[in-house]
């Protein structure tokens, strides 16, 4: 039994609805069996967003699934209010979505199979920036900036990567020049760039496959940011696949077929993703794995960083 699900329970009317933890990652989620159907009910981590993001997050979720997206849609409470916060904890209710996470269908599938699963992906993207181009944001709206700031100032969106302690001193001096690099590379491109609105983390695993469709899922991390860092997320967790090269062009041909892009800084933008991660996990290093994984990241963007700085 969990005392908060049960208060929050009875604010949408729940009282006495069954209910499981199915993801404890960033946010803690739970299946609870409404009597319309099941819906997902989310105890947000404290202190990672405000109010006002997170109420941005659900207006700009309701809006893309209203523009034809398959994403969970907000719920609201019996007060009508879509966020609700109980003893510092923010909680919100959105509707369920069936179907297996992205990452363990490509893990049986074919390489076409596996190619054409990017090349979907890379549409719903575009038909994803088609749909945030075409809103207003209501009042108020307040997101992240995976800009350029966001990405390589001074306090970045996802911690210091450069500073990530486990870095070596050769580590060190090659990301603080990687750093000073992209920075003035960025400056001189970023006008140029389509800019806007992003999930920012469609990863394997933020997103289901349910037959035919395709769901978005967690808009945790979305903002404002560069298109071209949507697709290099998806990409970033790829590189090292036998088929990467197939489903990169996958991914890009499913979305140019619905919306143009820019490639020309592809690779900038897949090294700068992997670079973020070397900054998120400097506070989860306690964490199961948090070693192994870190070692990871800082390799990853090791690589990308020696052959970006050769050119």
């Amino acid at each position: 039994m969990n005392a908060l699900v049960e208060q929050a329970l009875k604010l949408w009317g729940l009282d006495g609805a069954e209910y499981t933890l199915v993801a404890a990652r960033e946010n803690q989620v739970f299946r609870v069996e409404a009597p319309s159907g099941p819906v997902a009910l989310r105890l947000h981590r404290q202190g990672y967003r405000s109010d006002a993001e997170i109420a941005s997050e659900l207006h700009w979720m309701a809006a893309a699934a209203a523009g034809g997206l398959s994403l969970p849609g907000p719920i609201p409470a019996r007060s009508g209010d879509m966020l609700q916060t109980i003893d510092g904890t923010q909680i919100d209710v959105l509707t369920w979505l069936d179907g297996i996470i992205l990452k363990a269908v490509l893990e049986h599938a074919a390489p076409p199979k596996r190619a054409a699963l990017y090349h979907q992906l890379g549409a719903q993207m575009a038909r994803l920036h088609n749909i945030c181009d075409a809103w207003t944001p209501p009042e108020g709206f307040h997101r992240c900036a995976w800009n350029r700031e966001g990405l390589l100032g001074d306090t970045p969106h996802w911690d210091r990567f450069w500073e990530n302690p486990a870095l070596t001193p050769d580590d060190q001096d090659l990301f603080q020049t990687l750093r000073t690099r992209a920075h003035a590379d960025l400056a001189q491109i970023e006008e140029t760039l389509d800019y806007g609105l992003i999930h920012a983390d469609l990863v394997s695993t933020n997103v289901m496959v349910d037959g035919p469709h395709m769901h978005l899922i967690d808009f945790d991390d979305g903002g404002y940011g560069f298109r071209l860092f949507e697709l290099t997320t998806a990409l970033s967790k790829m590189l090292d696949a036998p088929d990467y090269p197939d489903l990169r062009a996958a991914l890009i041909n499913g979305y140019t077929a619905r919306r143009p892009i820019d490639l020309s800084a592809l690779d900038l933008m897949i090294l700068l993703r992997s670079a973020t991660y070397v900054g998120w996990n400097i506070t989860r290093m306690a964490e199961e794995n948090g070693a192994t994984r870190n070692a990871g990241f800082i390799a990853t963007t090791r690589r990308l960083a020696l052959a970006y700085l050769d050119t």
